[in-house]
């Protein structure tokens, strides 16, 4: 049994069109809104969520981390509001989750069907940069990295829009670092759990959709001024991914 949540904030079209049945019981699924100006809140409780509403937008690692500590089931599963679970897949990603102690993501698909790369190499400044100029050498070299039908592939971090884990883990790893707003949450979270033992894969028979409209693409100002921050705070904090690819 899983609690999911999703944290929203102002993305009452993606609830609708992602999240149109809901969850099925007997999982738990909890929005935390962070207020939002649309009615977001009111299409996530009609879909049939629980509903924290915070009375300001703290931050998505934060958020996320306000639902974590609530959540009764010994499974999480944190999912994006533009993000449409195969709920017929939580029965294997449960299944890995008691076998092994692990950060965990099915494989994530574009709408069309094709993979994303939601799996990542080594998060150096290089790779990073490259990825944004030259995606196709990001995937050469190996940090843009997809799972096939029965792959399970290692990587160094998830894209938080969707991660499945143990409670209990996500506590002992201390949630997401909320100094973070947005964006790098994710890889830190990731960064930890390898030196704590615990390792990010993706499961390649498990696939769910995600829309992924990220501020930071195109020329979306604000959305690029919060990937800076949040850049400028994680290669602060893990200084040793500054340089180099591997």
């Amino acid at each position: 049994m899983f609690t999911i949540i999703t944290v929203t904030f102002n993305n009452r079209r993606q609830l609708a069109e992602f999240w149109t049945k809901g969850v099925p019981a007997p999982h738990r699924w909890i929005v935390v809104d962070n207020a939002s100006a649309d009615d977001s809140v009111e299409v996530a409780r009609k879909l049939g969520a629980e509903v924290i509403q915070l009375p300001k937008n703290v931050g998505f690692g934060s958020a996320n981390n306000v639902a974590a500590r609530v959540a009764a089931t010994d499974h999480l599963i944190l999912a994006n509001p533009d993000v449409r679970i195969d709920f017929s897949t939580l029965e294997r990603l449960e299944e890995i989750l008691e076998s092994r102690d692990v950060l965990l993501a099915p494989q994530l698909v574009y709408p069309d069907g094709s993979l994303q790369p939601n799996g990542r190499g080594r998060p150096s400044l290089t790779n990073k940069v490259m990825h944004r100029l030259a995606p196709g050498r990001a995937s050469r070299s190996g940090y843009r990295i997809y799972a096939g039908p029965g792959e399970e592939r290692n990587v160094v971090w998830l894209m938080g829009a969707a991660i499945a884990t143990r409670r209990d883990t996500f506590a002992q790893l201390g949630g997401f670092d909320e100094k973070f707003f947005v964006y790098y949450e994710d890889i830190d979270l990731c960064v930890r759990g390898g030196h704590a033992g615990v390792p990010s894969i993706v499961d390649g028979d498990s696939q769910w959709t995600h829309g992924w409209a990220r501020e930071s693409t195109g020329l979306n100002w604000r959305g690029w001024k919060l990937e800076v921050a949040s850049a400028f705070r994680f290669y602060r904090k893990h200084p040793r991914f500054l340089v180099g690819r591997a």
